[in-house]
């Protein structure tokens, strides 16, 4: 592929990325990131800030930025591990889980426009192609 050809790959992808977090952000009222937190929160249960941020693919500074806005609006609690004071273990409240099972139901009723534009397989294999544009090939560094 030519240089304007991965020029214009890449400019479509940060189009389609502006545009569906917008619609995303306004549908669930969350950030992208703080709702894909609470999502990681929500399938291990109480975990440290690392695991997030490992998770995530953000730096620290990020995951305590948003951790500070989720627990200001009661979405989260934090706490130091007991027995290394520098670890900071995170937990979803009641008030996080049943605002995720709520969005999910509106989810489902919407025309969210990523489900009437792709069907369930162009989804799969969406993610499989900016799953391998994520990930480093092998043997290369």
């Amino acid at each position: 592929m030519s240089l304007r050809g991965v020029s214009q790959l890449l400019y479509q992808i940060k189009v389609v990325n502006q545009e569906m977090i917008a619609k995303f952000e306004k549908e669930t009222g969350f950030s992208l990131t703080r709702y894909e937190l609470m999502m990681v929160l929500n399938e291990k249960g109480k975990c440290s800030q690392t695991t997030i941020q490992s998770e995530l693919m953000i730096d620290r500074a990020a995951v305590t930025r948003h951790l500070k806005i989720l627990e200001d609006d009661g979405y989260v609690v934090r706490e130091r591990n007991k027995d290394n004071n520098r670890e900071v273990f995170v937990e979803m409240t009641e008030k996080a889980k049943e605002y995720l099972a709520k969005c999910g139901k509106d989810h489902e009723k919407s025309q969210y426009p990523l489900n009437s534009a792709l069907t369930e397989m162009e989804e799969e294999q969406l993610s499989d192609l900016l799953s391998k544009l994520i990930k480093p090939k092998e043997g290369i560094e």
